[in-house]
């Protein structure tokens, strides 16, 4: 078997590219979670003898896998102390003009996303963003791509902001021996965001300006509302109008269901009967005060009498998340809102709300829903999290002692790491114990912010650039660019940074950076020049995923929010790929050149 060679590759190289191909493929067109399919790749490299168990399993002990694990127990420490919400609330401020809210806005983000998890600072700020465009009289969807952008290109700026980051840089301390310093891709990173920042202001004309969509259930004769006769109201047996219910001050009836949930006509003569369910749009309080008079209750499940219905009640507002198990499925057709303690009361899309029975409607991804629910009703529980975003889901902690410890015990890791004082992993160690020690988080709030599924993913990226390597595919790759693009370390260097921007679009850029980082390696020897630069364009590259919405998850956060449609992160995102990969090749070039190998 091992002397079949096929276009110029063995057998197990074949077997890691099909493996390879078809992992990216199921991620892309299906809803399995992203740490199993890394998983079952990683099985199959195994089975099939392309690793022995120490090589498939070794992601799980690689240095950089372990800081990420480590690196959310100081993270749980800032956000429950409230530093991140302390420099929200200080430095937004109320600027006078696009451009300089922009420059307010994505300065202090891509500085916290240096040192924070992308999806944790997005996560803060969008419903901050919201609140602040109101206010600046800007269309939200004006500033929420931007949000997601100073994320990325913050997290370049250092070592530990973002996951291909460290992939890449301890790849390459395994293979040479010596560590990259914390930061090390700071100046390409703040070159790279100056450029992001004013592209963005000149091409503002090509961000969208979208309705909100929670801003469709602002407007007072925007909301539709499900509701039920229960079997003891004393209307039941009269018709609509003389109950009163065919005419009402604020809205209309729109639908009716009897119990057999076939939709019946609308006529002031149809019968009432106990169970029926009514469909209502027009002005919200309204049409609640209404339902109170009327013995009405929300339509989550068949209620027998009045005082079933909670009293206490208040709306939140969530998007469907790519991914959520409610895409393709109705509200009404499942247990959902009796599972959670939620009421579903209406549902917008691309910032419309839709006229229609709220639990009929089939859902999408990006849709926004609002819902009724007790004041005391838990939204951040892990089954919800994982179908919904909830918009004002974020615990807001008190600011106090805490938030100077934390924010110390941040400082002094960075600091220590990049003095060379000690190396990344024990100064991350360091600031967990830190954190526990002084209570800026609990036990539970530490274990509860590790991110098992992202570090599968972090540890199965390991193991694929292994295989890519050791099967020589990663050797041939190089070779391959090399004949097309020839001796050239800048058209080398450009042709796989632009190969790995345009991939990260598509697939985790953990995965571009693991799958990149033999090749890169590989293709800087081969020319005879020491690798290190290539890796820091790569670092940065990898990262810079701007034209899709699926190209990070800090997009998928605010695609929702946003009013965005699939095509808006194209028309701006495309320009953007291409001049931060300019940006990135001239001052990668510029801060660390070219150096033959000795």
């Amino acid at each position: 078997m091992e002397s079949f060679v096929f276009l110029g590759f063995n057998i197990y190289a074949w077997i890691t590219i099909v493996t390879v191909l078809s992992m990216f493929t199921v991620m892309l067109f299906t809803k399995l979670r992203a740490d199993l399919v890394f998983l079952g790749a990683i099985g199959i490299l195994y089975v099939t003898g392309v690793l022995d168990a120490k090589e498939a399993f070794s992601g799980f002990s690689s240095t950089s896998v372990i800081v990420i694990g480590v690196l959310f127990v100081v993270v749980a420490g800032l956000m429950h102390t409230g530093v991140l919400q302390w420099i929200v609330k200080h430095l937004l401020g109320q600027p006078s003009s696009y451009g300089k809210a922009v420059v307010r806005l994505m300065l202090p983000v891509a500085a916290l996303s240096s040192f924070l998890s992308n999806t944790t600072v997005v996560a803060l700020f969008v419903n901050i963003v919201k609140m602040w465009s109101k206010k600046l009289n800007i269309s939200p969807s004006k500033l929420l791509i931007p949000l997601s952008y100073a994320s990325g290109m913050g997290g370049v700026c250092t070592l530990i902001g973002t996951p291909p980051n460290l992939i890449i840089s301890g790849l390459y301390e395994e293979k040479t021996g010596e560590a990259m310093n914390i930061l090390t891709t700071t100046i390409p990173g703040l070159f790279c965001l100056f450029i992001g920042v004013l592209s963005i202001i000149a091409m503002r004309k090509l961000l969208p300006e979208r309705k909100a969509p929670d801003g469709a259930f602002e407007s007072t004769g925007e909301y539709t509302v499900e509701l039920q006769v229960p079997s003891d109201n004393p209307h039941v047996g009269k018709t609509l109008g003389e109950a009163g219910l065919y005419h009402v001050k604020g809205g209309s009836l729109i639908e009716m269901y009897h119990f057999d949930n076939v939709p019946t006509s609308i006529a002031e003569d149809e019968p009432i009967m106990g169970g029926d369910h009514m469909v209502y749009a027009g002005q919200i309080d309204e049409l609640l005060e209404m339902a109170k008079q009327h013995q009405l209750v929300s339509a989550n499940h068949h209620v027998f009498t009045m005082s079933e219905l909670d009293s206490s009640r208040q709306f939140r507002t969530a998007y469907i998340n790519y991914g959520s198990s409610l895409i393709g499925k109705t509200i009404g057709g499942s247990t959902f809102e009796k599972d959670n303690n939620l009421t579903l009361a209406a549902v917008a899309r691309l910032g419309e709300r839709i006229n229609k029975a709220p639990r009929q409607v089939v859902l999408q991804a990006g849709d926004t829903l609002l819902f009724i629910c007790p004041k005391n009703v838990n939204v951040n529980t892990a089954s919800l999290k994982s179908v919904l975003h909830f918009y004002d889901s974020d615990d807001v902690p008190n600011i106090g002692r805490g938030t100077l410890v934390s924010t110390a015990i941040m400082i002094a890791m960075v600091a220590l790491s990049a003095l060379g004082v000690m190396p990344l992993l024990q100064c991350a160690f360091i600031a967990a114990m830190a954190m526990l020690v002084f209570r800026c988080c609990s036990p539970e709030q530490a274990m509860k912010a590790v991110n098992w599924e992202i570090l599968m993913v972090f540890a199965g990226s390991v193991v694929l650039g292994l295989a890519i390597q050791k099967t020589g595919i990663a050797e041939r790759l190089a070779f391959s660019i090399l004949d097309i693009c020839g001796t050239n370390p800048l058209v080398v260097m450009t042709a796989i940074c632009f190969v790995g921007t345009f991939i990260t679009e598509f697939i985790s850029n953990t995965a571009a950076g693991a799958m990149f980082f033999p090749i890169m390696y590989e293709a800087a020897e081969k020319l005879g020049y020491e690798p290190f630069p290539f890796l820091v364009a790569l670092m940065v590259s990898v990262s810079s995923s701007f034209a899709t919405p699926i190209g990070s998850p800090t997009h998928m956060l605010v695609y929702g929010p946003g009013g965005y449609r699939f095509s808006d992160f194209m028309r701006i995102g495309l320009l953007m790929n291409i001049i931060i990969l300019l940006a990135n090749i001239f001052i990668v070039n510029i801060i660390y050149p070219l150096t033959p190998l000795q």
